[in-house]
């Protein structure tokens, strides 16, 4: 890839510091920014920076990155949106002092599960493949050769159109540092989740 692919992505809460250098897209993040509904804290942030374009019907999107994982909550990853209320991020997420591949599916309110990944890595990849109205997620550390499934979740078919692309928060602090070497998105690479 010969630059990291900009064009036609639009940022949703721009960071204070977003740049290409390397070919890699280098983001740090706001104060505070969160993206999350209600469920057991009770707050309602729609903060976090994403970086995204539109796109109709089914899809595989994937990145590849990493993060300066220092404070509670700090994240990076994916994100697939129809709206404030109907979402879906995933990634690297820094809690209880280790980092767990994370996945939060928003129907009004939020639902979390995330599992903590021991094994040192320095990069990793999230993919999300959108079949109708389920989300296929998966993630691949550098130190892996095969897709590991993280999560089969619904997300509503209508609007056939939805947001996607790249997400970074840190509900606790700004600042916090993500790097992505890549950005690929287009049909659907299989409908196998084994």
């Amino acid at each position: 890839m010969s630059a990291f692919p900009l064009d036609g992505l639009t940022w949703l809460n721009p960071p204070p510091a977003a740049s290409v250098w390397d070919n890699h897209l280098h983001v740090r993040t706001g104060l505070k920014t969160d993206f999350w509904q209600r469920t057991y804290y009770g707050f309602q942030p729609d903060s976090g920076h994403f970086l995204h374009r539109s796109w109709t019907g089914d899809f595989t999107l994937e990145t590849t990155f990493r993060g300066r994982y220092e404070t509670l909550y700090d994240q990076a990853g994916l994100m697939v949106r129809h709206d404030e209320t109907t979402w879906m991020k995933c990634g690297i997420e820094y809690t209880d002092g280790a980092k767990h591949f994370s996945v939060v599916v928003t129907r009004g309110h939020s639902d979390w599960s995330a599992f903590r990944i021991d094994d040192e890595f320095d990069l990793i990849s999230a993919r999300v493949t959108r079949n109708g109205d389920a989300l296929f997620i998966q993630y691949r550390t550098d130190a892996m050769t095969d897709w590991r499934m993280a999560r089969l979740a619904y997300f509503p078919a209508e609007p056939s159109e939805a947001l996607v692309g790249l997400m970074a928060c840190s509900p606790q602090r700004d600042g916090f540092e993500a790097e992505f070497t890549d950005f690929r998105l287009g049909p659907p690479v299989s409908r196998d989740i084994h």
